[in-house]
């Protein structure tokens, strides 16, 4: 398998959005980079994912809440549920791992739907910073905690964290 891909500078770091024809497949801090080895032959290939590219930075400059991109994540059928039901968490708010096993219909499950979570590809447009703990405690983030926290101070209000310059 074969994914083209972009690395560009963002208001958070450097960002690296991978993906083919089927869609957007990774979108990884360059803390995780390794975790893209061994999946597939990677090209350099920005307008693949220009797309991809172009929301996200209006995302973090606050001029947008959502994505319409094509999705390619791959995993496991669980997995694969935990991401859809990410894409469910409205913009601005947050929710538990409890919420979201219970939406899953897997309340005990709270953590195999964090390490669901934890293994998801496409952070940010699949919103897995959305995810506190039961307390409201910051909890993991591929990003790290910091990015985290000011994802969601941008997602509450504060638009003018990443202005554009």
């Amino acid at each position: 398998m074969t994914l083209h891909y972009d690395r560009f500078d963002s208001p958070i770091g450097e960002l690296t959005v991978a993906g083919d024809a089927h869609g957007i497949a990774h979108i990884l801090f360059p803390q995780n980079r390794h975790d893209a080895k061994g999946r597939g032959h990677w090209v350099h290939h920005p307008p693949t994912v220009r797309d991809a590219r172009e929301q996200l930075l209006a995302y973090l400059h606050g001029e947008r809440t959502h994505f319409d991109l094509p999705l390619a994540p791959r995993g496991t059928p669980f997995q694969l549920r935990v991401w859809t039901a990410l894409a469910g968490i409205p913009f601005g708010q947050t929710w538990s791992y409890l919420q979201l096993a219970t939406l899953l219909g897997q309340p005990s499950a709270t953590r195999a739907v964090g390490a669901a979570n934890g293994r998801n590809p496409l952070p940010i447009v699949l919103p897995c910073h959305r995810v506190i703990g039961r307390n409201g405690a910051l909890t993991g983030f591929g990003g790290g905690l910091e990015t985290k926290a000011a994802l969601l101070r941008l997602e509450q209000g504060d638009g003018g964290l990443f202005p554009r310059q």
